[in-house]
């Protein structure tokens, strides 16, 4: 096995609108496919920063198992059991899992377009990259958007000098508001590759509930018909019963598990349907006009379809949600834009709690507090006057001052990993100010978190509907 890590991370490299996959931090970690599967276990969690492994035989490159697949793999039933001791090209086979393999003078932009065109089971894995001498490295997903974002920033920097200069540098302005439009749709393609990941992780889970139980009812329902057709050939009862016996049937557990099966699958289907029915009323596409809507009905609807998000996962604990709802009244709004608003500080402040628990764990002395007290959303609501205020707090590790000046400039971001672009923010206060004469703001201190306070008018201001 080798393994080479880079030295610098994507946001210490000095990039350019034109920087390619080769400029990019890259592991090139190998191991033969002959060797068992607790060796790759061991790998990953020795480097946990690795975001995936190449599988070679005698050398040559046969493919690529990421970190998430593996563990999603083995966090299933016997999934350890079945593979540790095993050689990896068993576990390889069986997962038969889909790679993406760019030229290492691939473009970051057009690198990402590709990523993100990928299908949603893919949106989150790593990139495989060759270099000239038919070398391969791994990329990760999260460091490609980082460079992205970085490249983002600096285009809408470059942009705005050109306007400046328009005059004298026409050619110049053209080729960069090209780019810049290529990279606001990517913006919109990461965060609905972010939202169709998750509503696919809700699904998927009921479907796999229900598929589970197929084969049980199927074989159920098998044996009622064999005892139906016993009884119109009117056998006595007992011969019925003994000739059931001799196929193995139970009727007694039977007749106590099958209505316990249909009842599940009845609970994986509802579950099916409350997901699809929150994101039509998240998205509100027969509600694109001003209209009288429920405010806490699309935060239920937001935070149903972030629940994959608010989730433990082996990185960090469940995020809690507290919910202080007052009584409001119907608001007149344009209900989904307003989701999307929600969305936006929601998803943030899920962020800011992970990054917290992350430094907290790192041995942080200001916030070592996080590894013992919950991580929690808290929304507030209540009715004042004529305005509805939504609070929505979290107890994250806050943001500074001079950067909640900021905040809602457009390009303007304070994640770390390249989650975004910073248009977020500064789409949702676009809507609230400018769509429904409304206000938002930030309120916050450093390792004491921070709470976004929305305000709506009940009723839209007359120029809103002249």
């Amino acid at each position: 096995m080798l393994a080479v890590d880079s030295i610098k991370s994507a946001d210490e490299l000095n990039l350019k609108p034109e920087s390619t996959l080769q400029e990019l931090p890259v592991w090139t970690v190998y191991l033969e496919l002959d060797h068992p599967g607790k060796e790759l276990s061991r790998i990953f969690e020795q480097n946990p920063l690795i975001p995936g492994v190449i599988l070679t035989r005698e050398k040559q490159c046969i493919g690529m198992i990421s970190r998430r697949i593996f563990f999603e793999q083995m966090s299933r039933p016997y999934g350890l059991g079945l593979f540790a001791g095993r050689p990896v090209e068993y576990l390889y086979n069986f997962l038969s899992p889909e790679i993406s393999i760019l030229s290492e003078e691939t473009s970051i932009v057009d690198a990402t377009q590709i990523a993100l065109g990928r299908s949603p089971k893919l949106v989150y894995e790593p990139i495989v990259i060759i270099d000239e001498y038919s070398q391969y490295g791994i990329i990760d997903f999260h460091q490609l958007l980082l460079a992205y974002s970085q490249i983002h920033l600096l285009t809408a920097s470059r942009l705005k000098k050109e306007k400046e200069r328009v005059r004298v540098a026409k050619a110049d302005f053209r080729d960069l508001q090209q780019n810049y439009t290529r990279l606001l749709q990517n913006e919109k393609m990461i965060a609905l590759g972010q939202l169709v990941a998750g509503i696919a992780h809700e699904i998927n889970n009921p479907i796999n509930f229900i598929y589970g139980n197929i084969t049980y009812a199927s074989d159920y329902v098998q044996d009622l018909l064999f005892i139906l057709e016993s009884y119109q050939q009117q056998k006595p009862h007992q011969e019925v019963v003994k000739e059931a016996k001799k196929r193995g049937i139970d009727i007694e557990f039977m007749m106590e598990d099958l209505p316990k099966i249909l009842s599940s699958m009845k609970v994986g289907a509802t579950r099916i349907s409350e997901i699809v029915l929150s994101l039509r009323n998240f998205s509100r596409l027969d509600q694109a006009d001003l209209k009288f809507v429920d405010i806490h009905e699309g935060i239920e609807n937001t935070l149903i379809i972030l629940k994959h998000s608010l989730k433990g996962r082996p990185d960090r604990p469940e995020i809690k949600v507290i919910k202080e709802y007052g009584k409001l009244p119907l608001v007149e709004c344009y209900a989904g834009q307003l989701n999307q608003v929600f969305m936006n500080i929601i998803a943030n402040a899920i962020d800011a709690l992970s990054e917290a628990y992350q430094l907290s764990k790192c041995g942080h002395h200001q916030i070592k507090s996080y590894l013992e007290s919950d991580l929690t959303i808290r929304i507030h609501s209540e009715a004042r006057d004529d305005q509805v205020i939504i609070k929505i707090a979290d107890n994250g590790i806050g943001i500074p001052e001079n950067i909640q000046k900021r905040l809602f400039d457009p390009f303007f971001t304070t994640k770390p990993v390249g989650k975004g672009t910073g248009l977020g923010l500064s789409i949702s206060h676009q809507i609230v100010v400018e769509k429904h004469c409304g206000d938002i703001y930030c309120i916050s201190h450093r390792y004491q978190g921070s709470e976004f306070i929305i305000k709506i008018p009940i009723e839209a201001v007359k120029k809103e509907l002249e």
